[in-house]
């Protein structure tokens, strides 16, 4: 496998020499001078029949260009390149010795990258213009090298279980480095993508309207510079659900290493994403529903609302970390078994709105179905899940039942409450006329006859329960 290395002194002097500054004072012409180095590496690393692996002086070059560059052309070009350099020469990678598997690591150089990425990490404040592209370029470049990393140590620990491996991990690293807050970088991600992504990326079309009927002219890098951000955004969120979901994998390997007694004090501690995470969708409900519609991974999604849900419905024992008797983790199946009867939906009620309760059940289906369907998270489904695609449409449905009963119809505590019937696909229901009036006193009347109520449930919802209905429709009337 080829590695960057200094095996070719002449070339890299040869193109190094293309930075040379040395009495240029035209900023027109060191971005040439930049953009002609950027294309020399490419053309000789890449593009060549017998491409030559660039020096590690020329990777740092290239960096230097994307973290300090003022054009787009300069951020885009250099981004591309340090891509498909680490495409072509890897840093990490497996090899077969002996029927084997061994981890081969490239090691120079390597402390200087997570410095630069450290800083990178701490930049995720996202500014306006070229800053804004800079900062968000660096991170999805930062990301795509962690996941590099990560892959093959994890093939291999599937099969030793060794925790060294991750352990001298550079996502294991970057996080422990003093120079990265790891609760900030948490809560940073969660803020672009419930700020940033969801509701700024239609702002990118509104500031080129502004652009355009201001007084100042407009040239083309400005253009070009307002379509970008858009784009650059949503891979952004891309990059953070991908870190989120190493992230949470990386702590899954440490709970089990910390189960097998593996760790030592050498490996410190932080609390585990998943625990911030909730933490912050706890203290600040309103971030539920926008945090979920952008974070897509099936595996993790389901992870993070079995977690809410085990906050309330589970009582937990006081353990040891190494405690092997730790308490049977909640499943969509148990969950929605708290929704079976309106008595123990009551019971959740108390301590969880119906607004986040439907959300969470919403997103949690979806993110079923997802398992479900793919081959790649059989053992996932089976484990998070409990019970059969059938069983868990039938249950949701219910569940959205008794959560209308109790929340909307105002159970506790009405004479007037009678048990209500669905009416149809839309999942209409009768009430008594005491809880449609508001300006009726409370139980100042008998029930004069059933009214027509729907659901008030947000599209997204809708989609749901309809989706599950449809399932189970199906699947009642293939057994039949």
């Amino acid at each position: 496998m080829d590695k960057p290395q200094n095996n070719n002194r002449g070339f890299e002097e040869n193109t190094m020499a293309i930075l040379d500054s040395s009495g240029i004072k035209d900023s027109r012409d060191i971005h040439d001078d930049r953009v002609s180095f950027l294309e020399a590496v490419r053309s000789t690393s890449l593009a060549s029949d017998s491409p030559s692996a660039p020096s590690w002086n020329m990777y740092d070059a290239i960096f230097k260009i994307l973290r300090d560059g003022e054009s787009l052309e300069l951020a885009m070009a250099s981004y591309q390149i340090l891509s498909d350099l680490d495409k072509q020469y890897l840093r990490v990678y497996l090899t077969n010795s002996g029927g084997t598997d061994e981890l081969v690591i490239v090691k120079e150089k390597f402390s200087a990258l997570i410095e630069d990425m450290a800083q990178a990490v701490n930049s995720l404040d996202v500014q306006e213009g070229m800053k804004a592209v800079r900062n968000m370029l660096l991170f999805q470049y930062l990301v795509n090298v962690l996941e590099a990393d990560f892959i093959p140590r994890h093939t291999l620990y599937k099969e030793s279980l060794n925790w060294v491996l991750f352990r001298e991990s550079v996502l294991n690293m970057i996080l422990g480095s003093r120079k990265v807050n790891f609760k900030s970088l948490v809560r940073d991600c969660m803020s672009l993508v419930l700020k940033r992504c969801r509701h700024n990326m239609r702002n990118s079309l509104q500031d080129l309207k502004v652009v355009k009927e201001s007084g100042k002219s407009t040239n083309d890098s400005d253009v070009s510079l307002v379509n970008a951000i858009p784009e650059l955004q949503r891979r952004t969120c891309s990059a953070v659900q991908k870190l989120f979901t190493l992230i949470m994998g990386l702590d899954d390997i440490r709970k089990e290493a910390d189960l097998l007694g593996a760790t030592s004090r050498i490996d410190g501690f932080r609390s585990p994403a998943l625990e911030i995470i909730l933490d912050e969708l706890t203290y600040n409900i309103n971030h539920v529903s926008p945090f979920l519609e952008v974070f897509a991974e099936p595996k993790w999604k389901l992870e993070i609302i079995l977690q809410y849900f085990s906050k309330y419905c589970l009582k937990h024992s006081v353990r040891t970390r190494r405690s092997n008797d730790a308490p049977k983790d909640l499943t969509l199946e148990g969950v929605l078994n708290y929704f079976s009867s309106t008595m123990s939906t009551k019971s959740i009620l108390k301590k969880i709105t119906s607004e986040v309760v439907q959300v969470l059940l919403a997103h949690a289906f979806q993110a079923c179905l997802s398992l479900k369907h793919d081959p790649d998270h059989i053992h996932d489904s089976t484990e998070k899940i409990g019970a059969t695609l059938l069983q868990i449409c039938n249950n949701i449905i219910s569940a959205f039942q008794n959560l209308r009963k109790i929340d909307d119809l105002n159970l506790l505590g009405c004479p007037c409450y009678m048990v209500f019937e669905q009416e149809g696909p839309e999942f209409e229901y009768s009430r008594p006329l005491c809880h449609q009036n508001e300006n009726l006193p409370f139980n100042s009347s008998p029930c004069v006859g059933p009214q027509t109520w729907n659901l008030e449930l947000t599209s997204f919802e809708k989609e749901a329960l309809f989706t599950a209905a449809i399932i189970s429709s199906q699947k009642l009337g293939t057994e039949g």
